[in-house]
């Protein structure tokens, strides 16, 4: 495993160099290739879940590489190398977890609570001073939604039971409703989503996990409407488009 590690680690190293290197990866930035490993994470999750062994294993290497690639960088301006970055997590993991690197004995019921405190302090030592330091600004809009209210509910703002989040929604949509502008009408609109993903979050589920799966479900309904359409589905009537979303769901089900 080292010799293939310190392989990856001479393949960038040549790739950034600057007489023989590439000449794309030379004119990468920290904030160039941002993009590139949001989506290699997405592919990721992608591989998951099809659950193909294969596919998994050469997301990983791109995600992996994404991680070389920015250590690289960053060793290139003598801020950090790959190393560092290795032990700084390594250590980050044996101090969460003290209870299996360490002599410290934790109730099974306790271990989440603990958890948690260890993540709010290590913030705390980075200069936090909010519950809502640290939430990445580039997650997923509903991930990151789940993460703020998460943050805030530890702090006891949150409704006692999901009938409150239940009653938000209802506000929220009356509101949208009679919106007027452009901008009121957005503004609406997110507080309408923020409102159904703390209704879910009320029920224990990931709203992100929950979206993929209904997006997932959405696509495969809609391909077996075509197929069964025969042809140009966008020329049948809204009815018949409709019978045909029923014949997909029967078909699902059996």
């Amino acid at each position: 495993m080292t010799q293939q590690i310190n392989r990856l680690l001479a393949i960038m190293e040549i790739l950034r160099d600057p007489v023989k290197g590439c000449e794309w990866d030379k004119a990468q930035t920290h904030a160039s290739i941002v993009p590139h490993t949001l989506e290699e994470a997405y592919e990721v999750a992608d591989a998951v879940e099809t659950g193909d062994a294969d596919e998994l294993r050469g997301e990983l290497g791109d995600l992996l590489f994404q991680t070389v690639f920015q250590a690289r960088i960053a060793e290139e301006s003598g801020a950090f190398n790959f190393s560092d970055v290795a032990k700084t997590i390594s250590d980050k993991l044996e101090a969460r977890h003290p209870h299996i690197f360490g002599d410290e004995d934790m109730p099974g019921g306790m271990k989440e609570e603990r958890w948690e405190a260890l993540k709010a302090e290590e913030r705390k030592e980075k200069g936090a001073t909010s519950a809502m330091d640290g939430v990445a600004k580039a997650l997923p809009a509903l991930m990151r939604a789940q993460k703020l209210q998460k943050r805030a509910a530890r702090t006891g703002f949150d409704w006692p039971d999901p009938s409150g989040s239940k009653a938000k929604i209802h506000e929220e949509i009356k509101e949208l409703e009679t919106a007027t502008s452009p901008e009121n009408q957005i503004e609406e609109a997110g507080d309408l989503l923020f409102a159904a993903v703390n209704f879910v979050r009320a029920h224990g589920i990931a709203a992100e996990d929950a979206l993929r799966a209904a997006n997932a479900k959405f696509q495969k309904r809609f391909r077996s409407m075509e197929a069964l359409a025969g042809g140009e589905f966008a020329d049948l009537t809204l009815d018949q488009q409709e019978a045909l979303w029923q014949e997909a769901k029967r078909q699902e089900r059996s």
